[in-house]
């Protein structure tokens, strides 16, 4: 920050672009830019500066041997835990992608290629170049970056939502009086959302459930995802805390969850009453046995065995549960 208000008030500067380090996470750095244009008056100053685009540089050669689109190439000695992880993010939080490299890849490849990111991050604008010939008018005063969107467009997201529009739409077509027998059959939902990256093999689902995991079990099963999941992401429930939500992320070959927040369910009525009027989404799926405990999973994977995992998930459920 202090860098940035430096040159900004030597004004010999017009516009500043910043290269992170291949190994930087984008989200603290436009969190550090948006939080300076937004408190410049402590510097005594009219507003400093906006973020105006964020650049992802997608090595086509890479992300195609990362999530094996070709043949298994050689591995460089980088800690790999961290690449595809990283990769993710990258791709997932940003304005526009460059994507580099594609003479490197055949047709084929570079068709998944594209499936893959259209699938992390559906809503970036997307370059295809080779030696990283772009023009700077698509780099450079874009007006491309608002920190809402680019927090809310990564793909799983997208898909989150659409499960939740579709289960609107499906409970209109229901008559209301079905609404009660709902709960008594299995109550897991397993939308999947046919798109033209299906033809490559790339595809998504959502796993929902209103019952919670065994955490043993659970966690047998993150250590051991199929590698062509490549990204899954959502909100667990676990049978041995019924007070506290979890987010559980993987992307690549680190996984991960932590606390969410308590489950609404668990606040004092008035408090819980509040939360549900400002927030419909929460109403809508609310349970009238679990309130808005739920497994709610995201999965996007390249060929991905969409029935064995739904079955090693439904064997991760808290048997007394079931």
């Amino acid at each position: 920050m202090q860098q940035i208000v430096d040159l900004i008030k030597t004004r010999n500067f017009d516009y500043i672009l910043i290269e992170a380090s291949g190994i930087c996470e984008p989200l603290p750095i436009a969190q550090t830019i948006v939080a300076l244009s937004e408190s410049t008056l402590e510097y005594g100053l009219p507003k400093l500066c906006d973020l105006d685009n964020i650049v992802t540089v997608v090595d086509a050669l890479r992300i195609a041997s990362e999530f094996g689109c070709g043949a298994e190439l050689e591995k460089e000695n980088i800690d790999e835990e961290d690449i595809a992880n990283l990769l993710i993010q990258q791709i997932e939080f940003c304005t526009t992608i460059v994507l580099n490299k594609i003479d490197e890849v055949s047709e084929e490849e570079l068709n998944k290629v594209r499936a893959i990111i259209k699938k992390l991050q559906p809503k970036a604008k997307l370059i295809e170049t080779n030696y990283g010939k772009v023009d700077t008018k698509e780099l450079l005063n874009t007006k491309r970056f608002n920190f809402e969107e680019a927090s809310t467009t990564a793909g799983w997201l997208e898909e989150i939502n659409a499960d939740i529009d579709e289960d609107e739409d499906e409970d209109e077509d229901h008559d209301h009086d079905e609404h009660d027998h709902e709960h008594e059959h299995e109550g897991h939902h397993h939308h999947h959302h046919d798109s033209e990256t299906e033809e490559y093999g790339i595809s998504s689902f959502v796993y929902m459930v209103r019952k919670p995991l065994n955490k043993e079990k659970f966690d047998k099963f993150a250590c051991n995802m199929p590698k062509n999941i490549i990204r899954a992401k959502g909100i667990v429930w676990f049978s041995d805390e019924n007070d506290m939500s979890y987010i559980f992320e993987q992307a690549g070959k680190q996984v991960q969850a932590y606390e969410g927040g308590v489950w609404v369910d668990t606040l004092p009525k008035k408090e819980k009453e509040e939360i549900l009027k400002l927030n419909p989404d929460i109403e809508k799926e609310w349970d009238y046995k679990v309130g808005d405990r739920m497994v709610k999973l995201v999965f996007i994977g390249k060929d991905m065995d969409k029935e064995g995992i739904i079955s090693s998930l439904d064997n991760s459920l808290d048997e007394y549960n079931k």
